[in-house]
């Protein structure tokens, strides 16, 4: 019994332990943002800066074009969102509720995708680009990768365990597939859809290898070059370069935070455990 009432306390104190270890690094950006410059390569360095340099947080904004950087993500995560979880979703549905010749041969190359490193595709996707014109724009970033393998896989195995007879009673009462798909699959799917919006937001948010190909223009650049544009300086202000990083990070954290519920219950209802 002692053991038994002992067990949520040592589990508590292994959450705790690795909650201080996962949120080590984001402590240590904000230290080094709030942190005078001369105090970042300190002989004995500190845990905590000697005083708070708030400051460093504006000069970012007034020093590089970071809203403009901020927008230029936002307006390419969003549009990703939008046209990937549509994509995705309607994939993923015909491959789990519709019998066509060829549908698991096609499904096995899809999932064979996720095995392709981005490098060796960043050459051919950038002669496509080119060749369409889209290069240093953001519909060239965002085209691309508007089907992601993982999202089409993801559908599906939610979708396969979507009852079939809801989907027979709708073709009965004379509904189109268009509106079964909206009616009945759509609200049933909810869950999946939240860490499909979730997911994508993250991968486009984060996505540094690919911007950095199809975007030169400054004006153009994401948060994520902007950051590498700091780094790369000759002289690298690190108090800067972790404003920076916090600012981009901070959307994340709250789009997650808020969405965690739906992202536990759409990742179970998938199989992926």
């Amino acid at each position: 019994m002692a053991r038994i009432r002992s067990f949520p306390l040592v589990a508590w104190l292994l959450l705790a332990c690795g909650t201080l270890v996962m949120a080590s690094p984001i402590y240590w950006m904000l230290a080094t943002a709030l942190r005078p410059r001369a105090e970042v390569f300190a002989a004995q360095p500190s845990l905590w800066p000697s005083r708070l340099v708030w400051s460093n947080i504006g000069a970012v904004f007034t020093q590089y074009p970071t809203l403009q950087w901020l927008a230029n993500t936002a307006t390419i995560a969003v549009i990703a969102v939008a046209i990937t979880v549509t994509i995705n979703l309607a994939c993923g549905y015909a491959f789990a509720k519709f019998r066509f010749p060829g549908r698991d041969v096609l499904f096995f190359l899809i999932l064979s995708a996720l095995m392709i490193p981005i490098q060796v595709i960043l050459v051919p996707e950038f002669l496509v680009v080119s060749w369409f014109g889209l290069l240093n724009t953001n519909w060239g970033v965002i085209l691309p990768r508007c089907a992601e393998a993982f999202g089409i896989f993801m559908t599906r195995q939610f979708m396969l365990s979507l009852p079939d007879e809801l989907i027979e009673a709708g073709r009965l009462d004379g509904a189109g597939e268009l509106q079964i798909f909206w009616r009945i699959v759509l609200p049933l799917s909810r869950p999946l859809i939240a860490v499909l919006v979730v997911f994508t937001f993250m991968w486009r948010w984060n996505d540094f290898a690919w911007p950095l190909v199809v975007l030169t223009d400054q004006q153009h650049f994401t948060i994520q070059q902007g950051l590498n544009l700091l780094k790369g300086d000759p002289n690298p202000n690190w108090p800067h370069i972790m404003s920076l990083a916090l600012i981009s990070i901070a959307p994340m954290l709250a789009i997650f935070v808020a969405c965690q519920r739906f992202i536990v219950q759409g990742v179970a209802n998938t199989g992926l455990k």
